[in-house]
Parts: structure tokens; sequence; C-alpha cells
């Protein structure tokens, strides 16, 4: 065994796989990123880095360099994701007791802009040859995954030749039996109607740290605080908590997600699932690219409205004072925190909408070419401590969003609305937020994330009301029939 470690890259022919990496979410502890056909994933670990706190980024950061700086690295392809790659999860609060995590697998997949490829990483002294990378990805694939008992985000794997379909199809007409906290089952919430969500057979919802009373009077102090002054806008989540008798099937929900959700990015990260439609950042060489939303809108509320659904979403959206202020202050936020790392940048004029298959959003692309600091271009991981929070997913000005966040959501949201995503030895990288996403508590049990925007106007009924259409992709994925 050495103290640093190697890696062999070689091309794979990506018409060998004509469903792309979506086909290779066949285990339930698969690392992964996917969008559309292409993205990462990744099998075994040969590595693991934690932290928490303040400086998280950093450390991880400083750890990623230092093992990409000593490692031996054969690379036949020479592109963004080959070579040594690590996956990761960040806490969103630097005050979470959540471990921040970066992952380097034993083996990973890639494929972007029909090049796919294959890379094997190993501490062991012995040769690295292609063969022995297929045959190590064959291994992966064909085995099981190790009990989850040591693992509370594993689950029991389903197999190669389990159906993706499967948990959606299941009992159709089942009813979600829902714990403490019911979901209306037609409450009028400010033109949006909250529906009762079948989910599979036998499953449960439970209350998460506040009911939705206590959530929605949550969200009418953050209003006055807003009123008062002291913010622009502010972003509260909240939870809920899916008990599923037969398992929470990991790779399930990874392809049940990659297939509905493919404008999204689909994550899974160490029992952190989701597909989520917000680039944090992405970095190629020297440039940089992000994707903002801020302004939702659940696509049901068009039903039985005058003009095609996307005109009705460019009325409701774009038309409204209170979305565009919205949706300003996180363009904002993310420009001024990215502007000391660039020499030029460009953002949309106008947001435009991104179409869903739960909701529509106001979306602006930011893109900026990197400069040199301190005489080097920086990593993604340097760029995420500088953007993160942003006012997307906490609120504006930093500093007092966050301490009313704490004070009002009683949660800690651990890795949700965290950067989660992947990089590269060259510092190249893809990191989106932790959005429409859960953890995999345990076999049986999934704890669901979603928050909204909150700034001066917002009604509490309206906002719970998004929550449950930014649920729905989570909840459709464990089985529900909608």
């Amino acid at each position: 065994m050495t103290s640093t470690f190697r890696t062999l890259t070689v091309p794979l022919d990506a018409e060998t796989f004509p469903g792309g990496l979506p086909s290779f979410l066949v285990r339930d502890d698969v690392l992964c990123w996917t969008r559309r056909e292409a993205g990462l994933v990744g099998f075994g670990e040969i590595a693991r880095f934690t932290a928490t706190g303040p400086e998280r980024f950093l450390e991880a950061d400083i750890w990623w360099r230092h093992q990409v700086l000593e490692a031996e690295i054969e690379d036949r392809v020479g592109c963004p994701g080959t070579g040594p790659v690590a996956f990761g999860s960040f806490a969103f609060s630097k005050a979470s007791a959540h471990e921040s995590r970066l992952l380097v697998p034993e083996i990973a997949v890639g494929l972007r802009d029909g090049q796919a490829w294959l890379t094997q990483l190993t501490f062991d002294d012995g040769e690295l040859t292609e063969a022995g990378a297929r045959a190590a990805l064959d291994r992966w694939l064909s085995s099981t995954s190790t009990s989850p008992g040591s693992n509370p985000g594993a689950s029991a794997n389903p197999g190669p030749g389990s159906n993706p379909g499967a948990a959606a199809s299941a009992n159709p007409g089942a009813r979600v039996t829902v714990v403490d906290d019911p979901v209306p089952a037609a409450a009028q919430a400010g033109g949006a109607v909250v529906r009762p969500l079948p989910l599979a057979a036998g499953a449960t919802l439970h209350t998460g740290s506040l009911s939705e009373e206590d959530w929605m009077a949550a969200v009418a102090a953050g209003v006055a605080e807003i009123r008062t002054g002291a913010l622009e806008k502010l972003v509260l989540a909240r939870d809920v908590v899916a008990t599923v008798p037969t398992g929470v099937k990991a790779a399930e929900v990874l392809r049940e997600l990659s297939a509905r959700y493919r404008e999204c990015w689909t994550y899974g990260v160490d029992g952190l699932v989701g597909a989520t439609p917000e680039m944090l950042i992405q970095v190629e060489g020297r440039t940089a690219q992000a994707r903002v939303l801020a302004g939702t809108l659940d696509r049901r509320d068009a039903d039985g409205m005058d003009g095609s659904p996307l005109e009705f979403a460019e009325r409701v959206l774009a038309g409204s004072e209170k979305q565009r202020h919205e949706h300003d202050i996180a363009i904002q936020s993310l420009t001024t925190q990215l502007a000391p790392f660039s020499e030029a940048m460009n953002a949309h004029s106008e947001p435009f909408i991104l179409e869903l298959p739960n909701v529509w959003h106001l979306a602006s692309d930011v893109k900026a070419e990197l400069a040199e600091v301190e005489g080097h271009v920086p990593t993604c991981l340097a760029l995420i401590n500088a953007l993160h929070p942003t006012a997307a997913v906490c609120g504006t000005p930093t500093t007092v969003a966050g301490a009313l966040i704490r004070k009002l959501e009683h949660l800690d949201r651990g890795p949700y609305a965290g950067p989660v995503g992947w990089l590269d030895a060259a510092g190249n990288g893809e990191w989106g937020i932790a959005l429409r996403g859960a953890v995999i508590e345990s076999p049986h049990t999934v704890r669901l994330y979603a928050g909204c925007g909150v700034v001066d106007g917002s009604v509490p009924e309206t906002e719970l009301a998004e929550t449950w259409a930014k649920f729905r992709p989570m909840l459709e994925s464990l089985g529900i029939s909608s």
C-alpha cells in the first residue's frame, strides 16, 4: 500500500450504454451526479474527508489538493471529470452538527458530449490496467450493496435487474397515512391547492420539526421582520418524514428522478438524494457558470386558466413585482460574491421561465471568466466558500437572515440547501444546491426538505402550498400516484 492514490482513466464506447449514465444507477450506494444522459457516477470508496464548522470548504479544498498533488495519474481521455475525482456534500450551516464530506470512489464512470470514460482509483501498488478497471466495474455492477445497518444513509440494494418504475407503479391507488400533521385535503392557499398525496402501500408521512400551523406562523414572523427593514428576504425551510415499510430504495429513487426531471441535476451522495434545478457553480478551466432560481409557481395552478400554461407562467411569474424582486435579490447576491474572482461576467438581462414537471421558476444563467487570485485560478471549492449561502437559499443580508433562520425554523438543515456535486484534480467541478431532495435516514425512513423565499408581501398559506409543490419530486420518486 502507498500513502498516495493512483488512477487510470480509459475511454469507453458510449454507444454500449444507450440509456446514458442513468443505466448505471443500479446500486443504492452509488455516487451520482447526472443530467439528461450525462454526468458522473461512482462506486466504492477509497478515501473520505469530513469536516464541520465555518472552514469546512477550505479544509476540504486543502485536503483534496494535497491528495491530487501526490497522486500518480494516467489519463487517456483528458477532459473535465477524468482522472482523480471526488463526490461531495456539505452542510448548509457552519453551525450544523452534520458532517460535510468528500468521497473518493474506487470506480468512476463519466459521460459528456458523447465521450465516455472509466476511471479506477486505488492506494494499492499493483499495476493498473484497462482490463482490470473494466473487471472492477463489472464486479460493482453485478454485486449487491452492503448491509445498511452501519450506514444510516444507505438502504438495501434492489439489484441490477430491478425495475426503475416499480416504486411509482406499485399500488397506484394506495393512500398515504398522515400522522400528527395532516395534509389538507384541498386547502385553498392564494390560488394554489394543496392536494392529498397517495403514496406507496402502507407509507406514512410524519410531521417534521414544525407543524404546518407553526411553520406558517414562522413565515408570518419572517414577513414582520422584513417590514421592519432588518432584511429584504428570508428563506424558510420545513421537513417531513416518510416511512416506507417496503423499504427506501435509493437506486430506484435516483432513476425516477433522472427520468422525470431531466433538466435538473440528479444527485446521490452518501444517503443524500434529489434532483436540483439550481447550479451554484460549475467550473471548467477558467470559465465559471451558475443558474440562479427565485420565483416559483406550481404547474397545477394553471389548470383551467386562459391561454397556454407557459403564457400563464409568464404572466404570473414574470409579471409579478414580488417574484421579480425576489429574483433580483438572488442574482445580486451571486454576482456580488463572484465579482472579486472574475475578470468578466455576464448574466441574462431578463430572467427566463424554467419549466419543470412540478413547477415553473424564474431563472437566470450567469457566466464568468475567472481571474487569477494570488497566482492561480480559484478552485470550485474556493468559489463555493465565497458564494455559499446565496440569497436563493438563505436570504439577504446573509448574517441577519441566517440568524433568523436559526430562530424560526427549529431545524438543522443538515445537507439540505448545501452544495452537492463533484470536483477533479484540475479544480473543475459541478456543484448544485441540494434542493428537491431528502436524506435517507434508515432503510425505511427518509426525511424530505423544502423551502420558500419570503419577502414583503409573502402569504403564509401560499408559501405552505409552494413547499408541497417542491416536495412533489421526492414524494413521486418514493411511489406517489399523482
